[in-house]
């Protein structure tokens, strides 16, 4: 036989551990130039702005 736990692990316990195990939501924020929403401290795909500043060339729509 294997090995077997000594004690009965309570609810408590085990949810505490569990409360790791959750899939946390992007940071999405509003990006008024291009009236879309964007990842916080990134480069908008559409404008190529950051912090009001160009950064890279737009990307074109084909």
């Amino acid at each position: 036989m294997g090995p077997l736990p000594k004690r009965k692990i309570s609810k408590t316990r085990r949810n505490k551990r569990r409360t790791h195990d959750k899939i946390s939501l992007p940071n999405l924020i509003y990006d008024a130039n291009t009236d879309e929403y964007r990842l916080a401290h990134h480069v908008g795909k559409t404008s190529g702005m950051y912090k009001g500043r160009q950064v890279i060339e737009p990307e074109d729509e084909d």
